[in-house]
């Protein structure tokens, strides 16, 4: 395996690890609670609390950064919640979300241990390798200006948003280079098997119709095989893979502060709290 090769797998494995810690506010009741109190419900929170970062952006640019959502659901969401509240009083309480979050999940024994410790320092150590490398990185970017918290478990959060924005930053730019839409690339994923086709319709809030219309669009393009069943083409299938491939490659330049060993020795520390967000993710 060439160093390359290497490093686009150290890359995969330790976000493919690390993943959870941050994907779990999506899903835990303290974010949902948190942006209610602030007078922003629903699925209106996860635009604006995902969003915060960049400031009070429009509509516009929430839908080119998240790619793949109706836009008539960011629309709906987006500039409304500017005028209920203001972003950093969304950063402050998504972050107050998950530390209690945490807590209640991972216990303050988990929270306050030295792996915890260990692990947002190593984490960490990855992430302030962004803020030199944002060029064409819009949320990593806003994510990487914003003020380190200071208890280790916000820290290893925080650090891990950072690191997984860089990288869907490079996948969308990918996506955008191979001609997909963002209805297209849900359309993929579906084909690839990973989801259910409309696990991944019904929540990105697109139409049978636009959803039937872009189906037929990416067969005539050589994207999908033929027949009822959604199945990519041997050729959609090199053509996604490549995608990932690349993908793992753009995510690189952080992990290379850590190497191998830091890597190893973040991912090692992290499983064991990944797995319980992980039950949450995927229940």
């Amino acid at each position: 395996m060439s160093s390359n090769e290497t490093a686009a797998l150290r890359a995969r494995k330790t976000w493919r690890t690390l993943e959870p810690l941050h994907g779990m506010i999506y899903f835990v009741p303290e974010g949902a609670e948190a942006y209610a109190m602030l007078g922003v419900t629903g699925r209106d929170g996860y635009f604006a609390s995902r969003a915060a970062p960049m400031g009070a952006v429009s509509a516009e640019v929430v839908i080119s950064t998240f790619f793949n959502f109706n836009p008539e659901l960011v629309h709906a969401a987006i500039p409304a919640a500017w005028e209920t509240t203001t972003p950093e009083a969304l950063v402050a309480a998504r972050l107050s979300a998950v530390d209690g979050a945490c807590r209640r999940l991972l216990g303050d024994d988990v929270v306050g241990s030295a792996e915890m410790e260990r692990a947002a320092t190593l984490a960490r150590t990855a992430a302030e390798q962004v803020a030199e490398r944002v060029e064409g990185r819009p949320l990593a970017a806003a994510h990487a200006q914003l003020e380190w918290p200071e208890e280790p478990h916000l820290v290893l959060w925080h650090a891990q948003s950072i690191l997984r924005e860089y990288r869907g930053d490079g996948h969308v730019a990918l996506l955008v280079t191979h001609g997909l839409s963002g209805i297209d690339a849900l359309i993929t994923h579906g084909a690839a098997g990973d989801v259910p086709p409309h696990v991944l319709r019904t929540s990105r809030a697109w139409s049978s119709e636009a959803w039937d219309s872009a189906v037929e669009s990416m067969r005539s393009r050589g994207w999908l095989a033929g027949g009822e069943r959604l199945t990519l083409s041997e050729w959609g299938a090199a053509q996604r893979q490549e995608i990932e491939d690349q993908t793992d490659v753009l995510a690189t330049a952080p992990y290379a502060a850590l190497g191998d060993e830091g890597c190893a020795e973040l991912r090692s520390l992290a499983r064991p709290w990944s797995t319980v967000f992980s039950e949450i993710l995927f229940r």
